[in-house]
């Protein structure tokens, strides 16, 4: 449900950089790989890069916090096959480089810009309170751009570090309008006010704690024998089909105690795992680590 809340971020972040994808275009992106015909390849690798970064944030959520190792790795998510020089992906800038639409000119000087960028990330570490650190990364990612590129989609995932890490609903920008989020930066840039970002950032987040508990409560309650033992289903379902027995052959006593099942909980597991042997079908069979070859000898044995 977590992951499924932020990758609303993905539309609406991307949307921010003039993304043409729509909800269905990106669902049936990341769901099936499907490109949808006439839109731009950049606006493509975009909602990738977008789902790579997120999936980096919720697998690493123990480990994730503003240090260099999140947010160059973040970076170079967000950043592949989009810029002109693929050494910059990942890599704090070394050069100049401009801002469409503002006069405002970023630090130009490498050593600096490191310095700035370790001052930024120490700072972040210790504020205390989430939102806060949230919202000061908002800020002073784009001012400094430690980048070549790709800083404001840097900052908009970077403020849900500490989100994640307190387990706090996750922000995204969804119905923000273009215009005013160009307004809210372009108050950072060139008069350093930042209360327009700041209604911004207040908004946002309201809208996104309204849609994440629509989603919490549209989700149904997890079994909690699937939910515990999704791993010893997962080693059993590979057996199953690898080897082309029955579910019967592998759930005994021996195979329960090879995956650890415990005892009280082996009636409930056996159901749950009949189960998911016969609705096991081609549009699942990945997420049990079944490669396609697999997956369809299997099928033709059982046809057969």
């Amino acid at each position: 449900m977590y992951a499924l809340a932020l990758y609303r971020q993905i539309l609406s972040s991307s949307r921010l950089e003039g993304n043409t994808y729509t909800r269905l275009d990106t669902e049936k992106l990341l769901a099936q790989g499907e490109e949808p015909t006439g839109r731009d390849p950049r606006d493509t690798q975009m909602i990738l890069n977008h789902k790579k970064a997120i999936e980096l944030m919720v697998d690493g959520a123990s480990v994730i916090r503003f240090n260099r190792y999140t947010l160059l790795n973040l970076h170079a998510a967000l950043a592949e096959n989009l810029l002109d020089d693929a050494n910059d992906e990942g890599k704090l800038r070394q050069r100049e480089v401009g801002i469409t639409g503002t006069t405002f000119i970023p630090l130009s000087i490498p050593q600096k810009i490191s310095e700035l960028f370790d001052l930024l990330l120490q700072t972040a570490d210790a504020i205390a309170d989430p939102f806060e650190q949230a919202f000061f990364a908002m800020v002073h990612i784009p001012y400094l751009q430690p980048f070549a590129d790709v800083n404001k989609r840097t900052s908009r995932l970077a403020a849900n570090i500490p989100l994640i890490r307190e387990n706090l609903c996750p922000l995204s920008f969804i119905d923000v309008p273009e215009g005013d989020y160009v307004e809210a930066t372009l108050g950072v840039y060139e008069l350093n006010r930042v209360e327009l970002l700041r209604d911004l950032f207040v908004w946002a987040y309201e809208r996104s704690a309204r849609q994440y508990q629509i989603v919490r409560d549209s989700v149904p309650t997890p079994d909690p024998i699937r939910l515990r033992y999704r791993q010893a289903i997962a080693e059993l379902l590979q057996d199953a089909v690898r080897t082309n027995q029955p579910a019967s052959a592998l759930d005994g006593d021996a195979g329960l105690d090879r995956v650890g099942v415990l005892t009280g909980d082996r009636e409930a597991f056996r159901a749950q795992f009949h189960a998911a042997l016969d609705s096991l079908h081609e549009g699942n069979f990945a997420r049990y680590g079944l490669r396609p070859s697999e997956f369809t000898a299997w099928q033709n044995q059982r046809r057969n």
